[in-house]
Formats: structure tokens, sequence, C-alpha cells
């Protein structure tokens, strides 16, 4: 290695010194890693690894939305295959690392970072081919209403991804349970979600575990259908082309309370 690649690999380690703490591990040409000792391991490349192979190959023409984008591994993933990609985030750290590693990735004209919430979402009309929306849903205060937001943005196929509940049991539910006959809810395998009052994991924004039967009605009532499970709490899914009536109903409840909100539904 030359004195000039010695300098500038030695320039991108005090750089990533200076923007830590990482908690995205991404990796450059030169060997450096912006998290090498992540207490995840190799974070989030293993996750990657389960649902590259469920996305194009080629998505020139494509645009893409990775919410909660953090330092912008998964952004750049899409944007190496030739996504135009939008990636959104509340932290200034984290919005700061992702736009500092684009450049040097030269990946800056292809990925827009924006200090974005994802109710917001709601109020633009911008619709996407590709949505990642992982490791974000356990965090927010209104999960469902974002999953609802996202629900009406993705055109092709979403990627979702969130902390559960133990146990992978999912009932068959009937269309309508008596109001009597409540002990169904306490059954396994019948859709629930835990609320956090206080900490997982020392992190105060864990708010939410729901367990695999809710993942998959919450993404059913949203129009969404599953159509992999690549790894544990990885759920592939595109938008449903046939509905019932009962799903129409719901679908026109969400639309309704989004236009209350003063968003697209």
């Amino acid at each position: 290695m030359s004195s000039l690649q010695d300098e500038r690999r030695a320039q991108r380690e005090r750089q990533i010194s200076e923007l830590g703490p990482w908690f995205h591990n991404l990796r450059f040409e030169d060997g450096v890693q912006s998290a090498p000792n992540h207490f995840l391991g190799d974070f989030p490349s293993y996750k990657w690894e389960r649902v590259a192979g469920l996305l194009p190959e080629d998505l020139h023409g494509c645009t893409a939305l990775d919410v909660g984008c953090n330092a912008g591994f998964y952004s750049f993933e899409l944007a190496k295959r030739g996504a135009t990609v939008t990636a959104i985030d509340m932290e200034p750290l984290y919005l700061r690392q992702a736009e500092w590693a684009a450049r040097e990735y030269g990946l800056d004209k292809k990925v827009s970072f924006q200090k974005l919430s994802v109710y917001e979402l709601g109020r633009l009309h911008n619709m996407f081919d590709f949505v990642l929306f992982m490791g974000v849903f356990y965090h927010l205060r209104h999960p469902l209403l974002a999953l609802d937001i996202l629900a009406s943005k993705v055109m092709t196929r979403m990627v979702f991804q969130t902390l559960t509940m133990p146990g992978d049991e999912a009932l068959e539910v009937d269309e309508d349970l008596p109001l009597l006959e409540r002990e169904v809810l306490r059954s396994d395998g019948f859709p629930q979600m835990a609320f956090i009052e206080k900490k997982l994991a020392g992190d105060m924004t864990n708010w939410w575990a729901p367990n695999h039967a809710a993942v998959l009605a919450m993404l059913r009532s949203t129009g969404l259908r599953i159509v992999a499970q690549p790894g544990h709490e990885i759920y592939v899914c595109e938008p449903e082309v046939s509905r019932g009536d009962g799903d129409k109903q719901r679908a026109e409840l969400v639309r309704r309370e989004l236009r209350a909100l003063g968003m697209s539904g």
C-alpha cells in the first residue's frame, strides 16, 4: 500500500471515529469498517443477505424507500443495483453518517437522505417500487398507522422486519368473533402485541413486540400479502391485487382515518 493510500485510509478512520458511534457496519474498499466490533456481529450485512435474493439484481429505473435508514447500509445496496433511493431517518447523527458514507461510495447522486418521520410520508404523494421497513415498527408509538401509510406507498414489494414475541404459532381466526367468547384472544397463535411500558434492552423506544400471528394479520389488514419469510422476523410482501368485501370495507375505514389526519389514502 502506497503512502498516499495509507494517508487516505488513516483519514477515513479518523472521520469514522469523529462521526461515531455507529450502528451500521459499513465496509470500504481499503478494508476500513465503521463498526467492526458490533455487538450483533457484521450488522446489518447478515440481514441483507437474507433478503438480497428476493429483490431484483437490476434496479435501474426503479425507485426505493428506506425507512429508518440509519447510516444507509440498505440504501447503498439498493443504489448499487441501480435504484434511485429516498432514505429517511429522524436521527441527525445517522443522517450525517449516511451522507458522509454516500460521498465515500460515490453514491451521493443516487441516494437522497432526508430528516423525515414515517408519518410525514402520509402527506406526500410519492409511490415507490420497493420499500424497506426494517427495524423501525416496534420503535413507533403508532406502528399500525405507519404500516398503513407505507402499504399505500409500495408498488412492487416491501421488506418488513420487526422485533417479535417468541413463538411462530398462527391460528386461523373466524371472520367474526362472538362478543362473549373472548377467551380465544388468549390462545397461543392468536394475533397479539405486547406493549412495553418501560424499557427493553435499555431502550425506552422499544414500545411493541407483536407475535408472529399479529405480524401476519397486520400485514394482511393493510392490503399486503406475504410472499416469503426468508429469515426470523423478516417478511417480504406485495400489494394484494384482489380483496374480499370485508377487506375492502376495512381499507375504506383506513382511508377515512388517513384523510382525517390530513394524509393521503
